[in-house]
């Protein structure tokens, strides 16, 4: 027996996965869909995964009560979306657990190369 409102059951489309992060309003300005995005977990510093921008929040998450200055406008924060390629989420599927925590890493600069920490490292 469940009770009213009790869970049975919970569904994840495991080709569908993202992480979801938040960058200040200077570097949300600059942030295009379909830039590039590193992804580092906790669950495995070892490897470095690609992913690209899907998402940029239209309205700032953390707005203070009062933006009257510019220095208040500074601690505006933006959610951002890194999506992650499905081809590859497919390939490694047995690997891929959601919820994990880790640091996204965004290449504001499209042409600055990413440093060697940050260059992709899969599993074979």
């Amino acid at each position: 027996m469940v009770g009213a409102g009790g869970r049975i059951l919970n569904l994840v489309d495991l080709a569908d996965v993202y992480m979801t992060f938040f960058l200040p309003t200077a570097v949300a300005g600059r942030v295009a869909l379909g830039t590039e995005v590193r992804v580092v977990l906790d669950a495995a510093p070892q490897y470095v995964i690609p992913a690209s921008v899907s998402f940029v929040a239209d309205v700032a998450q953390f707005t203070p009560k009062t933006v009257e200055t510019a220095s208040e406008r500074e601690k505006l924060m933006f959610r951002v979306r890194a999506q992650l390629p499905p081809d590859l989420l497919k390939k490694h599927i047995l690997q891929v657990k959601t919820g994990l925590p880790g640091v996204a890493y965004v290449r504001s600069a499209p042409d600055a190369d990413w440093p060697e920490r940050l260059q992709v490292k899969l599993p074979q």
